[in-house]
């Protein structure tokens, strides 16, 4: 049976799923990383776990395998990366693992307050990936976002958080976790949900780029 690895390296070369496409790369830039998330909250190994923008499957497949007594919806708006995603799904044998090719923001308005936890790597501004998780999420659950840079964005993700529900408790970088020579200026941000998010939100994409946070 091929592994992740192999099947992302075997595909992106037809369908471009990712612009990392060595296998030292993968193994560091998709799977180390996802994995930094093991060391930012803890985990009971069975949470219900939506991952945004799932791309190629990370975060949420590298997770799903550290954790298999978790579920999981990978939410990917691009058909072809949504079909790669229930290939891996199907070759690997995942069980408890839904594939959904639509958008965050309409899928937040039927999934209201499901999850455990919700993840985002390289899916917008920290304020958008607070506005897209939290509605997600149930009160007491944890967003967690992948991020660089940081200081720019930090005030719109705290009004962001202000409208919607939740707190920045944790922005942890990779060097506290001893990786910072081979995850270099990478953070993780952990949010969590204080109270019920206000029906309006996530607002639509043309809404929230006209008032972005």
């Amino acid at each position: 049976m091929p592994s992740s690895e192999d099947l992302l390296i075997e595909r992106n070369t037809t369908t471009n799923l990712t612009a990392i496409t060595t296998p030292a790369d993968i193994a560091t830039k998709h799977f180390l990383d996802s994995f930094t998330a093991v060391g930012v909250r803890k985990w009971s190994g069975r949470e219900r776990i939506i991952d945004i923008g799932s791309g190629a499957g990370f975060p949420g497949i590298a997770l799903r395998l550290v954790f298999p007594g978790t579920s999981l919806t990978l939410v990917e708006s691009m058909g072809k990366k949504a079909r790669f995603l229930e290939e891996v799904t199907s070759t690997l044998a995942l069980d408890s693992v839904e594939v959904r090719n639509e958008r965050a923001e309409a899928l937040a308005h039927a999934r209201r307050e499901r999850y455990d936890v919700g993840t985002a790597r390289a899916v917008g501004t920290l304020g958008a990936i607070v506005e897209y998780l939290l509605p997600f999420l149930r009160i007491g659950g944890d967003a967690i976002a992948w991020k660089g840079r940081l200081d720019a964005e930090l005030a719109g993700a705290k009004k962001a958080c202000a409208a919607v529900g939740g707190e920045i408790v944790k922005i942890t970088p990779t060097a506290e976790l001893g990786l910072g020579a081979v995850l270099p200026g990478r953070s993780l941000v952990v949010i969590r949900k204080l109270r019920a998010t206000p029906s309006r939100y996530p607002r639509s994409p043309a809404e929230a780029k006209r008032h972005p946070w």
